[in-house]
């Protein structure tokens, strides 16, 4: 059978992950998340040994993958620097996958997805999903105790990521909003449905003009 092999790349928060998959099937991932950010010590690293630990070479890949944002400045800048640069010298498609979308995919909560990445203060980028759709765009959003009342109406919510702390230090005692511990950040081992879907339907990025999606004007302090 022939291999539709893919390179997913998640640089967007401290955890640095690299995966490899064919079509929608995760194959292997290497990941380390470190404070620190250590992406551009690692990344490379990464890249060639899960190609030497499954005895394959890039030139078998038909696409890379890279998470464009929200996230990290720094680090969304490392991922898709290495993604373009090796898209560019081996003639490979890329496609991007939002950060929020890769979290909400981690998840198989029955309600709606509320992914969050922290930001400044009490800010968060978040978007919500409801069975794999995005239903509120991405956006930086300042969290508030009624924060998300819009969808407790009818539904139950699930709030992930590393932007649920602050979340549920801020909104309040409500019986139908819930948390997951343990989805912190977006990994690459959550991409290869929605790159393989990227990537089936030729949703591919100029390499010449694509950047990060940040949400914001990067500040220094």
């Amino acid at each position: 059978m022939k291999l539709d092999l893919i390179l997913n790349i998640e640089t967007s928060t401290s955890n640095c992950s690299v995966s490899l998959s064919n079509r929608k099937h995760l194959i292997d991932t290497i990941e380390t998340d470190n404070n620190s950010y250590t992406h551009s010590e690692n990344l490379h690293t990464f890249i060639h040994d899960i190609f030497q630990n499954n005895k394959l070479n890039i030139k078998d890949l038909v696409c890379i993958s890279v998470s464009r944002g929200p996230g990290s400045y720094t680090g969304l800048r490392i991922g898709v620097s290495a993604a373009k640069g090796l898209c560019f010298a081996n003639d490979i498609p890329l496609v991007s996958v939002s950060s929020l979308q890769i979290l909400a995919n981690a998840s198989n909560f029955n309600g709606i997805i509320i992914p969050t990445i922290d930001a400044r203060r009490d800010e968060v980028y978040s978007s919500a999903f409801f069975q794999s759709n995005m239903i509120v765009e991405e956006k930086p959003e300042i969290i508030k105790s009624e924060s998300f009342e819009e969808h407790l109406k009818n539904n139950n919510i699930m709030i992930v990521g590393n932007g649920q702390f602050k979340c549920k230090k801020i909104i309040k005692n409500h019986k139908k909003i819930y948390f997951d511990k343990n989805i912190i950040n977006p990994s690459s081992k959550y991409m290869p449905e929605l790159s393989y879907s990227k990537f089936i339907n030729n949703e591919f990025e100029d390499l010449a003009y694509f950047e990060p999606s940040y949400l914001k004007e990067f500040k220094s302090n």
